[in-house]
């Protein structure tokens, strides 16, 4: 049986990416192997984000060539899409494929057998004006399921490079999304995590459909579904009917992930985001009313160029006042091809490491202070995975976004419990199990 082996760099669409791309590989008579053995076709999922994304992305490509230099080397994913030529200069390279047509890669395989010449199957992305559909009906890792429902971005942050590799923002086709939804439960995933570029974005290419009533089907369509997460939302998305399903919904969780970016107007300003630091709050505060002990997770950029000590404080002063329960944070990262990188007023790099280091210790201390609030309380929570430290016990996440261990059997993997925080902290929140919440405890159909 010929072999595949997989390395994904970058996010979680890339992660689900991978996963679509193994299933067209597994209908096709393929076996998986892990990526440090050898194997007859290595595909490689590339990000390009930042240039440190590219440099990681053509390391591990070199990687897979040494590990057998008779093997197929397929490159696909952003950084494949923006620099196609840089990567056919890498000695080895025989197919290339960029944020669409992964459905032809088993094809491009079999032509550059037979030719023995590499293929270039990049197009123009910014033509691309359809959803490209990739079922996976079950996931390698298995306790969490993603769903991809959204494709490309119209925002062109100044910062930001994804427009290029990924396109013009594009929807899933409402009756797919449900229909992958149902088989995801139906293969026994109790949870599902709604993914995109811009998720919340979704539909607006769409005459009468959008996100909020996708949320809604989601809801009172999918048979046995028990969690719905929603991976990212740009707070100018949250509209009047998102919050009302908020609101009215019991399955969506009270997490979600709104970008912040900076807390300086000024700052935001440059950055070309679409909403200032009072219309943020402003929305921040209606979710909160609508989904009560609400943990909402954020992305931070610091030293964006230009960044002065006072814009610093505004954006430092923003995050506490806000109370965020954890930040990503990004030192600014010169990305090759975008606005930002070409901007006067570079800030320090000493400077910028300074200013990373403070709002990491902020985060840290918010994240704290949030948790602390469920101390003693029961939440539901999904066991994922034992422990490394300690195999007798499980650890997973709660509906609101909280890391607990508690003592476990492996049986309970991925099924909802419910489990009394006994001790709050961070990065982990320390449980006792307290009963399953399931009918059954169903074990997960795998793919591999």
């Amino acid at each position: 049986m010929t072999t595949v082996a997989f390395h994904t760099l970058g996010c979680k669409v890339n992660q689900y990416e991978t996963e679509g791309i193994w299933n067209i590989f597994k209908e096709n008579g393929y076996e998986r192997v892990d990526f440090d053995r050898q194997s007859d076709v290595y595909v490689i999922n590339t990000c390009t984000v930042t240039n440190t994304g590219d440099k990681k992305s053509r390391q591990v490509i070199r990687k897979a060539i040494r590990k057998n230099p008779d093997a197929v080397v397929c490159v696909t994913g952003c950084y494949a899409q923006t620099s196609p030529g840089e990567i056919m200069e890498i000695p080895g390279v025989d197919v290339i494929v960029g944020t669409q047509n992964r459905k032809k890669m088993i094809d491009y395989i079999e032509e550059h057998k037979k030719t023995r010449e590499p293929v270039n199957g990049v197009s123009n992305i910014m033509r691309t004006r359809v959803f490209e559909e990739m079922d996976v009906p079950a996931f390698t890792d298995r306790t969490r399921a993603s769903l991809k429902i959204q494709e490309g971005c119209n925002n062109f942050c100044t910062f930001c490079i994804i427009p290029w590799s990924r396109g013009l923002l594009r929807s899933r086709d409402p009756e797919n999304v449900l229909e992958q939804a149902q088989n995801l439960v139906n293969a026994g995933y109790k949870e599902i995590v709604l993914t995109g570029i811009h998720t919340a974005g979704y539909g607006e290419d769409m005459n009468d459909y959008n996100f909020a009533r996708l949320l809604q089907d989601l809801e009172t369509k999918v048979d046995g579904l028990k969690r719905i997460r929603i991976s990212s939302i740009e707070a100018s998305q949250v509209t009047d009917d998102v919050i009302d399903v908020l609101d009215k919904s019991e399955k969506i969780v009270r997490h979600l992930h709104i970008p912040l970016q900076a807390g300086s107007d000024s700052v935001l300003h440059r950055m070309r985001r679409k909403y200032s630091t009072d219309f943020y709050k402003q929305k921040i505060d209606k979710i909160r009313q609508a989904l009560p002990g609400l943990a909402i997770t954020s992305d931070v950029i610091v030293g964006f160029p230009g960044e002065t000590e006072e814009e610093f404080l505004e954006t430092y002063q923003f995050v506490r006042d806000l109370g965020y329960s954890e930040l990503h944070v990004f030192p600014f990262s010169k990305r090759t091809g975008t606005p930002a990188s070409r901007m006067n007023n570079q800030v320090d790099d000493d400077v910028k490491n300074e200013r990373v280091n403070q709002m990491i210790e902020l985060s840290n201390q918010l994240a704290k202070t949030y948790a602390s609030r469920y101390e003693n309380e029961v939440l539901e929570v999904i066991p994922e995975e034992q422990s490394d430290e300690d195999p007798s016990l499980l650890q997973g996440y709660t509906d609101n976004y909280l890391k607990v261990k508690f003592s476990g059997s492996p049986d309970l993997i991925g099924s909802i419990v419910r489990v009394k925080i006994t001790e709050s902290g961070y990065p982990y929140n320390k449980g006792v199990f307290v009963r399953v919440m399931d009918d059954a405890v169903k074990t997960i159909t795998t793919s591999g």
